[in-house]
């Protein structure tokens, strides 16, 4: 700062005037700041002002995941609430539960002038990290399971998958099916609620069957579906891999809704594009981020408030479930082979 005040002619404080904002110059001193500032090619330094304000700007996200549509969408909430109130992100990577890695990237992120932190805690590794923070960080989960210990905001997936499977129960199907994606823990919520909906109704409870997060691995399940005519209602665990199911159905002659209801969980964009469009609950990431953000905000600022934030997903009902019908021969087709 010295050498701009030099460069423009003016005092040091003056140039801090320029800098923060906090008192008026006037506007012939700030251009003459400010053309020194661009010549030099001055630059803050983010540390040192941490130092001497003792308030941080850094909000460190960690997830498991940054390239799947909820994670993507719960980070771009995040940073968007962010900005909004004058802070920037950092991104760490969690990729494994193994207790080594899990404490060399939270020590990168830690050695950070952070002001706290933000977990995405929907699979192993978010779960594992959140253990992991300090106690004197802090720091806000974000998930669709309710866990007491810590300042959280969820969206309620159980309410909404109880909700998903009784409105196909109403449509007439016998019982529902459910493809349930990679839980955080021994079972998410969705498959709970799925659970929960067809034990109150006194259905049968037929094993879940397990997709990856590959959209491909749907496919694979939708093959095998074909081949049960027991089959007549499909609940997936998010709408990537319901669109592979619908696939894996379509691969084998069948038709969606007429012989088999599938429905998905996300909303994900294309899920209205899908042919036929994808009956789903719709998950706002991008608003869970944001409330998440708020909670964070209000411990940095010491305010008393709420601990816990929920929303339950709305059901959107679309093509691609109905009443159930006459299936067609699940044998019309050879299955495909993996490409």
């Amino acid at each position: 700062m010295a050498d701009v005040a030099k460069l423009a002619g003016v005092s040091v404080p003056t140039v801090s005037r320029v800098l923060s904002g906090t008192a008026n110059v006037s506007p012939k001193r700030r251009v003459r700041v400010e053309s020194a500032i661009a010549e030099l090619h001055f630059r803050p330094s983010a540390a040192a002002r941490v130092l001497a304000s003792r308030r941080s700007e850094v909000i460190s996200i960690v997830a498991g995941d940054t390239s799947k549509y909820g994670y993507a969408e719960t980070i771009r909430g995040i940073e968007e609430a962010a900005r909004s109130h004058g802070y920037t992100v950092m991104i760490t990577v969690v990729e494994t539960t193994d207790a080594s890695d899990l404490d060399a990237a939270l020590a990168s992120t830690l050695s950070q002038p952070i002001a706290g932190v933000i977990v995405l805690k929907f699979d192993p590794p978010g779960v594992a990290a959140l253990k992991r923070v300090p106690d004197d960080i802090p720091v806000v989960a974000l998930s669709g399971i309710r866990e007491t210990r810590f300042v959280q905001a969820v969206i309620d997936e159980t309410k909404a998958a109880e909700e998903l499977t009784n409105y196909l129960l109403e449509l007439g199907h016998e019982t529902v099916h459910h493809v349930r994606v990679p839980p955080s823990r021994r079972e998410d919520g969705r498959t709970t609620g799925w659970r929960r909906a067809l034990r109150n109704s006194g259905r049968e409870i037929p094993v879940p069957l397990d997709a990856s997060w590959e959209p491909a691995s749907g496919r694979a399940i939708g093959w095998d579906i074909a081949d049960d005519p027991s089959v007549t209602a499909v609940f997936c665990g998010n709408d990537e891999i319901a669109m592979g199911v619908m696939r894996g159905l379509s691969d084998k002659g069948l038709r969606v809704p007429e012989d088999v209801s599938v429905a998905g969980f996300d909303n994900h964009p294309l899920g209205s594009l899908w042919n036929p469009e994808l009956t789903t609950a719709y998950q706002d990431f991008a608003g869970l981020g944001g409330r998440g953000f708020q909670l964070l905000i209000a411990q940095l600022r010491g305010e008393s408030g709420p601990r816990f934030s929920s929303e339950r997903p709305p059901l959107i009902v679309r093509e691609s479930t109905g009443r159930p019908g006459i299936r067609r021969g699940s044998d019309s087709l050879d299955q495909p082979k993996a490409v």
